[in-house]
């Protein structure tokens, strides 16, 4: 009995539920770097931006390897169906990375 394409499911399912909770975690982890309403328009030089990349980079390049490596096993896996939730995850971080940049 061949178990390949249902592990692929099960496994592209974890790694929804993943992503989801990893895109919520990345905006944990930014939000300290969100202006504040009452400093609009003011042109301050902090250390923000390495405070975001220390904390956005690792969590972007986790998440990609990760989503590279489930891209690559639903191709060879031909599993065309689930590469629909493989899209659906990069419009959730495409939304996360909106969501943050929205607040800079």
């Amino acid at each position: 009995m061949n178990n390949g394409p249902y592990l692929v499911k099960r496994i592209s399912l974890a790694v929804l539920v993943l992503n989801v909770t990893g895109s919520l975690v990345y905006l944990l982890a930014v939000s300290p770097s969100w202006m504040r309403p009452e400093e609009k328009g003011l042109n301050s030089i902090t250390g923000e931006p390495f405070v975001w990349a220390v904390f956005a980079l690792p969590i972007y390049a986790t998440f990609l390897l990760l989503n590279l490596i489930w891209g690559f096993f639903i191709v060879k896996q031909r599993q065309w169906r689930i590469g629909r939730l493989w899209v659906l995850v990069a419009l959730i971080w495409l939304v996360a990375i909106a969501v943050d940049f929205a607040h800079h």
